[in-house]
C-alpha cells in the first residue's frame, strides 16, 4: 500500500472511530509518517477530507459493481446506507463537506456522476428508472436515520416490498 493510501485508510479509520476528522498531526502519527510527508500528499485538511470522500465514492462504486454482477445492487445499497460505519464517516465529514468553499468542483462532479451511475445499476436490476430513483432516495433516507441514531431498519422487509412492487 502506498504512503498516500496508508494515510487515507488511517484517516478514514480514525474518523469513523472518533466521530470527527482528526487533526493532521494525529493522522500523521497514526499513519507512521512525518507531518511533512503527509503534507506532501495532502496540502490541507480540506484536501485530506476530499481524499477520504473520493475513496468512499470509489469503495461504493466497487461494492455496487460487484453486487450488480450478482444481481444484488439494490440490497447492497440499502444495507450499506444503513450501516453504522458509513453513517459515522458521513457524520464526521458532513460539516466539512457542507462548506462548498472547501470542495472542488471535481469532487462535486464525481459525486453527481456516481449517483447517476448507481441509479443506472438500480434501474438495470429493477427494470424501472423511477424505482431506481426511489431506491437511491430510500438509501439516502436510511443513512440520515442512521445518522440520527435510528439504526433499527428492517432492510429485509423493505426489499420484500420492493420485490412486490417490481413483480420479481
Amino acid at each position: 500500500m502506498s504512503t498516500r493510501d496508508t494515510i487515507l485508510q488511517t484517516a478514514r479509520n480514525l474518523t469513523i472511530e472518533a466521530g470527527v476528522v482528526p487533526s493532521m498531526d494525529v493522522i500523521a502519527r497514526a499513519a507512521g509518517v512525518s507531518k511533512g510527508g503527509m503534507m506532501h500528499h495532502f496540502t490541507s485538511r480540506a484536501a485530506l477530507v476530499e481524499g477520504i470522500a473520493r475513496e468512499a465514492i470509489l469503495d461504493m462504486d466497487d461494492a455496487l459493481d460487484t453486487a450488480a454482477a450478482q444481481g444484488t445492487a439494490v440490497e447492497t445499497w440499502l444495507r450499506l446506507s444503513a450501516s453504522r460505519e458509513e453513517a459515522a464517516l458521513y457524520r464526521a465529514m458532513s460539516i466539512i463537506l457542507t462548506d462548498h468553499a472547501s470542495l472542488t468542483d471535481t469532487l462535486l462532479q464525481q459525486a453527481a456522476e456516481s449517483t447517476e451511475r448507481w441509479e443506472r445499476l438500480f434501474a438495470a436490476e429493477t427494470g424501472d428508472p423511477v424505482t431506481a430513483t426511489v431506491v437511491r432516495l430510500l438509501g439516502d433516507g436510511l443513512l440520515l436515520n442512521t445518522l440520527a441514531d435510528d439504526a433499527e431498519h428492517d432492510i429485509d422487509a423493505i426489499l420484500q416490498w420492493l420485490d412486490r412492487r417490481s413483480g420479481t
